[in-house]
């Protein structure tokens, strides 16, 4: 079955869409051209030798002198969401936190991992592969790894062994300190349609780790015969459609389509794509991508579900 995502498209006439950036999206080229001017004057102005040479980063000019990489992507991703006159004082205050936590030097290791360790969704293409070879993704191109944040700064541990821990321990003590964190929940109802927008907090993508105890507790929904929806657009966002019918069609669409926007706009991208959920919290795609720029389709699982959603209407129709 055919999905079509483009009624409930949103943000289509913006700007952006009709060219952005290719390394600094979803500015366009104009405005990351300007972008990188103004990073480039902040950055001198605060002492540090940089140049940009591509990649979305500014590099030091002496490579021997120390100074720091820094990355412009995420910064992109948020100054987008502002007027342009705004741009060099957010920029500025940007690079002035990060000197500050560079000469604070390393966060210290958490006192009471217990206590203190996060798990957290982390893109696998952002970590050195050997740093990740043996971990399994939770879904495709995203693992879970224990964190810990203080003052702002999040450090990941991919060896918990430097903790005094297994791994199996550094993720239990995480996703029990994740189902902690309280969530910001709220609907979109559109033609019988319900979508949850789950944020509050950078862990709120991570919290689809714990997707139970965010139906229970933060949805009030204490059971999903037929499962959920979820996408993990970026690490501030969560969105979940409970399912209740062959409303479940439609509610995709919108879901793959505020998915991909989310994605290619919000800073800490994780994935634009759309995910069933069963109630054991199985995770299946809810599209199957076909060749040549065929629209996408329902996947075998959702199929499966449509098929079961539909005799289900047809008997209550009946028996009215």
């Amino acid at each position: 079955m055919p999905i079509d995502t483009t009624e409930h498209a949103h943000g289509n006439n913006s700007p952006h869409s009709s060219g952005p950036d290719p390394v600094l999206p979803p500015l366009s080229r104009r405005q990351a051209d300007r972008f990188v001017h103004l990073a480039l004057r902040t950055a001198a102005d605060l002492g540090l030798a940089v140049s940009y040479q591509g990649g979305a980063a500014l590099v030091p000019t002496d490579r021997s002198a120390g100074n720091p990489v820094l990355g412009l992507s995420n910064l992109a991703r948020i100054l987008a969401h502002f007027d342009e006159d705004r741009w060099p004082l957010l920029i500025e205050e940007h690079f002035r936190q990060l000197l500050e936590q560079l000469r604070q030097g390393p966060p210290k290791p958490p006192d009471d991992p217990e206590r203190e360790l996060i798990q957290r969704l982390v893109p696998r293409d952002a970590l050195p592969k050997d740093w990740t070879a043996d971990r399994p993704d939770f879904l495709p191109g995203l693992i879970s790894v224990p964190s810990a944040e203080a003052g702002g700064v999040l450090t990941m541990y991919l060896e918990p062994a430097d903790l005094g821990l297994t791994w199996s321990d550094a993720e239990r003590f995480g996703l029990t300190n994740l189902r902690t964190i309280e969530d910001q929940v709220e609907y979109v109802d559109h033609d019988d349609i319900r979508i949850a927008f789950v944020s509050g907090t950078t862990f709120a993508a991570s919290r689809a780790l714990v997707l139970d105890t965010v139906l229970r507790e933060s949805l009030h929904v204490e059971h999903a015969p037929y499962g959920v929806l979820a996408a993990v657009p970026a690490r501030d966002t969560l969105l979940l459609h409970v399912i209740d019918g062959l409303t479940v069609i439609p509610a995709l669409g919108v879901l793959l389509n505020v998915a991909a926007r989310c994605h290619a706009r919000d800073p800490g991208p994780l994935s634009p794509d759309v995910y069933l959920v069963t109630p054991d919290f199985t995770w299946h795609p809810a599209t199957t991508a076909l060749p040549d720029h065929t629209p996408l389709r329902l996947s075998p699982a959702l199929e499966d579900l449509t098929k079961v959603l539909a005799t289900r209407e047809s008997t209550t129709d009946f028996r009215k």
